[in-house]
């Protein structure tokens, strides 16, 4: 389905090539100061045609807000968010009317739906996560006000390069906590905090973007000040609803909470996050943060982080040998414009999707506490 969240609910619309790409937002509460300044930023941060390692598909991307606010606050009802698409070009995927293309969602849609759309990727295109951002950079401003929440992703790996992730390292701990989207964007278009392997993962994409060939990444996202109590065991479970956000997104391949795949090996005499006493906020904390912020699938009040992996692009522009929808052996050679790798460009959809599900848990909860308070 194309909606998201139980409360705070987001609709998006639109497929790669058509008039215009954009969401509903249901949910969002009155009395917000929001203008299109507000969503834009992270849209710019999302557009194509960034850098020289990105693709060259040129897109302003300005946000126009439809419905659902007056004189600049939200009045509680719909917010309707509309972005046009203006350098599209259909007859640039005119053989995959002939030809599925290779890893694609080509043969799937037409066999689910009976009927796809004619060029480029349709739904399954990164263009359809532009609803996503608008609809995340609403969500943000909510969770800034209410508690001062900060969600900050960055590259991590691109191909085999990679920084250090593990959960244990001080360096890597230092950078969940002080790391931001300025900081981010400052070091260049890899988006990438560490300094020992930003230029490498930037040779390896310019590698591959000149061989008409892609590669694939991971991101990490952290959230900070994130209130304790979110998420709702047993189905429903804070990291649970992360993944289920982030493996929506086009191109994703795996998801890793707190400590992960790492967490298996190491015992948990050494794994396990002991309590201390807070005097400064005069609250229990943990000493370390193996466990991601989130226990038993409620927040604990600690930095909540995980890391998403984006394939490489399944659109590139060298000769594939595949087959014809009818069976035909063949050569497809695709003309559409595409990033060389998606990572860095997914930096401000990961920050997104993690806002929609922080926000939408903190409205429940804040449901559940309301409705605690007028029986007791």
């Amino acid at each position: 389905m194309s909606t998201f969240g139980r409360i705070f609910r987001v609709s998006t619309y639109g497929e790669s090539h058509c008039k215009s790409v954009g969401c509903i937002v249901d949910g969002c509460p009155p009395g917000l100061n929001l203008t299109e300044d507000d969503i834009q930023p992270q849209l710019s941060r999302r557009r194509p045609g960034q850098s020289s390692i990105s693709t060259p598909r040129n897109e302003k991307d300005k946000v126009q807000i439809q419905s659902g606010t007056e004189n600049g606050v939200t009045l509680g009802t719909p917010i309707g968010m509309l972005v046009l698409n203006e350098d599209h070009r259909p007859k640039d995927y005119s053989e995959t009317d002939l030809y599925p293309r290779p890893s694609h969602a080509d043969w799937t849609y037409m066999q689910k739906y009976g009927v796809k759309a004619s060029s480029g990727g349709g739904r399954s295109s990164a263009r359809e996560t532009i609803g996503r951002v608008a609809a995340g950079a609403i969500a943000e401003k909510v969770l800034k006000k209410a508690n001062n929440v900060e969600i900050v992703a960055f590259v991590s790996s691109i191909g085999e390069i990679e920084m250090d992730r593990n959960p244990r390292s001080d360096k890597f701990q230092e950078i969940l906590q002080t790391v931001t989207k300025e900081s981010v964007d400052s070091v260049g278009p890899v988006r990438c905090p560490d300094p020992t392997v930003r230029d490498e993962m930037v040779k390896l994409i310019e590698k591959y973007r000149d061989s008409k060939d892609s590669i694939g990444g991971v991101v990490t996202c952290v959230v900070r000040n994130c209130p304790i109590g979110l998420g709702e065991p047993c189905f429903d479970k804070l990291e649970a609803n992360l993944a289920h956000a982030m493996l929506s997104l086009p191109a994703t391949k795996g998801f890793e909470f707190g400590s992960g795949f790492l967490g298996t090996k190491i015992p948990g005499s050494k794994h396990n996050d002991p309590f201390i006493f807070d005097e400064q906020n005069k609250r229990l904390r943990t000493r370390t943060n193996n466990s991601g912020g989130v226990q038993g699938g409620i927040s604990n009040g600690e930095n909540i982080y995980f890391s998403v992996a984006f394939k490489s692009a399944a659109t590139i522009s060298q000769a594939q040998e595949t087959a014809t929808y009818d069976g035909n052996d063949g050569v497809l050679a695709a003309r559409g414009r595409h990033d060389p790798s998606v990572t860095p460009r997914a930096v401000p959809i990961v920050e997104a999707m993690a806002a929609l599900v922080i926000v939408d848990n903190l409205l429940l909860q804040k449901a559940r506490e309301y409705g605690a308070s007028i029986v007791n």
